[in-house]
């Protein structure tokens, strides 16, 4: 083929320490390096700018056809859009495949895989400054092992060589009274005169300052320092252990697996490698073990190229209006993302507030109000798909099963609150109502940007809480479009529990595979202030959550009349409520029925139980 008619493709791989982009077309390859790529420590402005740079790797020659970029901190779906939305701004009108830049080492390994081979599973194991595991077998499933970071994760890596040097060195010292050879290699590396000056030294240092010390363990193993050998043995069986368990979710033991070694410790150290290398062959018969031969960037032309053919699939899901794609394991409810926000209620003008700037502050709290006043009509216009939904969560709790509420922003914080409200009103296991925020527990005080945006977060969510078919998982979205609360519900719903939906967008089409147990859509009409959902949306969302754990705690036993009688009395006015609950069920005079309480560690269907056995 001649350059002039082979397409262009440009692949690049981000990682903590540098970015590569790598431009090919036909037998010509040019490579070019840029600054630090993780797109979690990156602005906007800054990914732009290393964007802008590194297209100068295709000056003077064809525009790309595809471009694919890996990058790390690229793990959610909005990271990889910020990715997507800001190379369009460099590469535009061309498709852009955003991913982790595990996929494109992962790609890089696969790239010398001859067809017809029966390779089960390709394990990418990678140990630098950090160490993950990573792979994917012949059927497409992907799996990743570690990554958790150095606080709580990292076996294996040069961040945790070289503080195992660290604290080897403190406590031989400790043990012997004299420093040992490797504790006076780490010092004459560190320009340290004597042991007590690391600990202060160990409190400011980087993470990637600790990691660098991983040379001078190695350096000392090289000359026979018995505590070195013992640290890094110590790491090559943790890095084959943890590479072991990838594999086994991903193939049998029988099957043939290539496990491909990157990362500076891995690549840099020939007798490491060759420890590691022997730990898991000794576990695994049909393990071919090699290094990293192609460098993360030719895996990502690799997609690149494979993007192009999805493209011009005609059965492509590629959009050829943006002619973005994002690289995600599932689809959990991207059709919301399609959804045009002017058809929701909370989008539109209301005609009363269109002089709210101008109102005097008598006038606007009566329009408030008078608004505020109209939701309990519209809610009980949806009563019988209300009560549907506290069946529903009865039945789940009848049966040990738990509630979960799913939401973004105001929603979310409201499904939080009504959650962390129930132990103390109904004396319940924190578990068994549950409230999960898009952004986690950061969204609680402030917005986390992109976070609702996320459905894979959703899914990974319920996953993580074990949700079962004897659950029952209510999504709160006022617009009904957050993509976090339907990937959530698609996901429950996948496990066989039942699904809420709680929205004030009565005009949203829901396809027919995402459709829940129970719509719920009051038609509460526009916000005062447009688009401000914590307004008449959030006040609305209240009353009827008040109702789902209210009603659901009568119906299993946690009121009797309308009394509290579950209460936890873990303050002053609480006990002293509790007396007055025995009191009014018993009669029994205030000394007597505080002291049953006391005797029954203040659980007032005991106490009432004590009170009557005594008549």
């Amino acid at each position: 083929m001649k350059r002039k008619d082979a397409p262009a493709f440009l692949g690049i791989d981000g990682g903590g320490t540098r970015t590569v982009a790598v431009y090919q077309c036909g037998d010509v390859q040019r490579r070019l390096e840029g600054g630090p790529g993780n797109v979690g420590l990156l602005t906007d402005a800054q990914l732009l700018a290393l964007f802008r740079q590194l297209g100068g790797v295709h000056k003077n020659l064809p525009a790309p056809a595809a471009v694919a970029i890996g990058m790390a901190g690229a793990g959610v779906e909005s990271q990889r859009e910020r990715i997507r939305r800001t190379a369009a701004k460099v590469w535009r009108d061309t498709p852009c495949l955003a991913t982790g830049d595990l996929d494109t080492a992962l790609a890089a390994a696969e790239i010398d895989e001859r067809a017809g081979e029966s390779l089960s599973a390709v394990i990418i194991v990678l140990s630098g400054t950090g160490s993950v595991f990573y792979g994917r077998n012949a059927r497409g499933q992907r799996v990743r092992v570690g990554g958790w970071g150095h606080i709580v994760g990292d076996k294996g890596s040069a961040y945790e060589i070289g503080l195992r040097g660290l604290k080897a060195s403190l406590y031989c010292y400790d043990r012997d009274g004299r420093i040992p050879p490797l504790g006076q290699r780490l010092l004459t590396a560190l320009v340290l005169n004597e042991l007590r000056e690391i600990p202060e030294w160990a409190h400011t240092a980087s993470k990637t300052d600790i990691a660098a010390l991983a040379r001078e363990v190695s350096a000392a193993a090289s000359n026979g320092d018995r505590i070195a050998r013992d640290i890094l043995e110590g790491a090559a069986h943790a890095l084959a252990k943890d590479a072991l368990a990838c594999a086994s979710r991903l193939a049998r033991r029988g099957q043939r697996v290539k496990f491909v070694l990157t990362g500076s410790v891995l690549l840099n150290q020939a007798s490491f490698s060759h420890r590691v290398a022997k730990l898991i062959r000794a576990k695994w018969r049909r393990a071919e073990v090699v290094p990293l031969k192609h460098e993360a960037a030719l895996g990502a032309v690799e997609l690149a190229k494979g993007l192009v053919s999805k493209v011009q699939s005609p059965k492509s899901k590629v959009s050829r209006t943006s002619r973005v794609e994002s690289r995600t394991p599932a689809d959990f409810g991207h059709w919301t993302l399609d959804l045009g926000l002017s058809s929701s209620p909370t989008e539109q003008r209301h005609p009363r507030s269109m002089n709210l700037d101008k109102l005097p502050l008598r006038k606007a709290i009566a329009l408030m109000l008078s608004e505020d006043e109209k939701l309990p009509a519209a809610i009980l216009a949806e009563g019988a798909k209300i009560e549907r939904a506290i069946q529903l969560i009865v039945r789940s709790f009848k049966s040990g099963g738990r509630l979960f509420y799913v939401g973004a922003g105001t929603s979310g914080r409201l499904g939080v609150l009504d959650a962390s409200e129930c132990p103390p009103t109904f004396r319940t296991e924190p578990e068994m109502v549950q409230g999960i925020i898009a952004g986690g527990q950061t969204a609680l005080w402030r917005a986390v940007e992109g976070a609702e945006d996320d459905p894979e977060a959703g899914a990974r969510a319920i996953d993580s809480r074990g949700v079962t078919r004897r659950d029952t998982v209510v999504g709160i979205a006022a617009s009904g479009r957050t993509p976090f609360v339907w990937g959530a519900l698609d996901e429950a719903k996948k496990r066989g529990a039942a699904t809420v939906m709680l929205t004030f967008n009565p005009t949203l089409k829901i396809p027919r595979e995402h459709q829940p147990t129970v719509f719920i859509a009051p038609n509460i009409g526009p916000e005062i202030l447009t688009g401000s959902t914590r307004l008449k949306s959030g006040t609305a969302t209240k009353l009827i959550l008040n109702m789902f754990t209210t009603l659901a705690m009568v119906r299993i036993g946690k009121v009797l009349g309308n009394l509290m009688v579950d209460v936890k009395p873990t303050n002053v006015k609480l006990r002293d409520r509790a007396v007055r609950i025995v009191r009014t069920l018993t009669g029994a005079a205030e000394i007597d029925a505080r002291n049953a309480l006391v005797r029954e560690q203040w659980i007032i269907k005991d106490a009432v139980v004590r009170l009557q056995k005594s008549r």
